[in-house]
């Protein structure tokens, strides 16, 4: 009776342990999953870290760095996971640290940029005024509004006889949902400590006031344009101004406005700057490329898609935001 009574007690005893085995092997496929996660995380990152230090073509000699400033530019971190475009503070890094290399001698600013976020384009402009190495501007397709302002801290810009450019000047869009709210029977109240806070909202058509206090400020910062294209261009202001009327231009009749110095591509770029940094013979290249983030390879490699649009990016249209950007037709 006792041997029965042990065998059935051993019997239950295995069922409770191949149950618990059972309850306990999601886990333990989970913890593998996610070391392997972490450790593929790990090594992807430094594979990143070197990858952002700068690919070039070998050797030791004096180099001539490529900076590539491509894509609408933005102010967020290149970490983002889904990031797009440039970003200024990955493009000011490179500035500083071919500037401190004691081995770059010259540098070229490869544009292809229709523009983008006025505080970025300037972060990356102000970064190459402090450069104390010849500054060479290289334009491919599109070198407009914001990248025509970061070109203007260049010591020779080249652009290609096609290449659209100029678009100076300054815009900000607000929407206004009020009439869709009222046509879905949506009513939003605002509460305010001010008449003029949350001026721009989605819900409610701005006031006269509101709208004169924005284009107050995009006159101001249209100024601070003008200024830099003159003081960078060395042309007198008042001729600047009637070029600034926010049109683009080609390379062929921005020479000829002198918006430019020379007609050329990106090979002709890297000569002028090698015989500006005093480097004999051909340059060693150093090119500084934007690397995927860590996020962006793992979201790739799982492709997860991105949502279309979030609650957050609806709450943002209703934040004046102003743009160097040139909106392509």
């Amino acid at each position: 009776m006792r041997a029965r009574r042990f065998e059935k007690m051993t019997a239950e005893s295995g069922k409770v342990t191949a149950t618990s085995r059972k309850r306990r092997w999601p886990w333990v496929v989970g913890s593998i999953a996610l070391i392997f996660l972490v450790t593929c995380g790990a090594c992807l990152s430094a594979l990143t870290v070197v990858w952002r230090g700068g690919l070039g073509t070998g050797g030791s000699g004096d180099a001539v760095a490529i900076i590539r400033v491509e894509g609408p530019i933005g102010i967020s971190s290149a970490l983002s996971p889904f990031g797009g475009g440039v970003h200024s503070e990955e493009i000011v890094n490179y500035i500083h640290h071919a500037n401190e290399d004691p081995s770059v001698k010259a540098i070229v600013v490869r544009i292809n940029s229709p523009g983008g976020s006025v505080v970025a384009s300037d972060e990356i402009y102000s970064e190459l005024r402090k450069v104390d190495k010849p500054v060479i501007v290289s334009m491919g397709d599109v070198a407009a509004s914001g990248g025509y302002y970061i070109a203007c801290a260049a010591d020779h810009i080249f652009a290609n006889p096609a290449t659209m450019t100029g678009s100076i000047g300054v815009y900000s869009q607000v929407p206004n949902a009020e009439r869709l709210m009222k046509k879905l029977g949506v009513e939003v109240v605002i509460i305010r400590s001010g008449p003029s806070k949350a001026a721009g909202n989605l819900f409610e058509k701005m006031s006269d006031e509101d709208v004169a206090i924005l284009q107050a400020m995009v006159d101001e910062i249209y100024d601070m344009f003008v200024n830099i294209v003159a003081e960078g261009r060395d042309i007198p202001v008042e001729q600047v101004r009637e070029l600034a009327d926010g049109r683009v231009y080609t390379g062929q009749q921005a020479l000829e406005l002198d918006l430019i110095d020379e007609l050329g591509n990106l090979p002709e770029a890297i000569d002028h700057a090698a015989q500006a940094g005093g480097i004999t013979g051909k340059p060693r290249i150093v090119d500084y490329q934007a690397a995927p983030s860590l996020w962006e390879l793992l979201t790739a490699a799982l492709t997860q898609p991105r949502p279309s649009i979030s609650l957050e990016d609806v709450l943002r249209l209703g934040t004046p935001v102003f743009l160097y950007s040139y909106i392509e037709p």
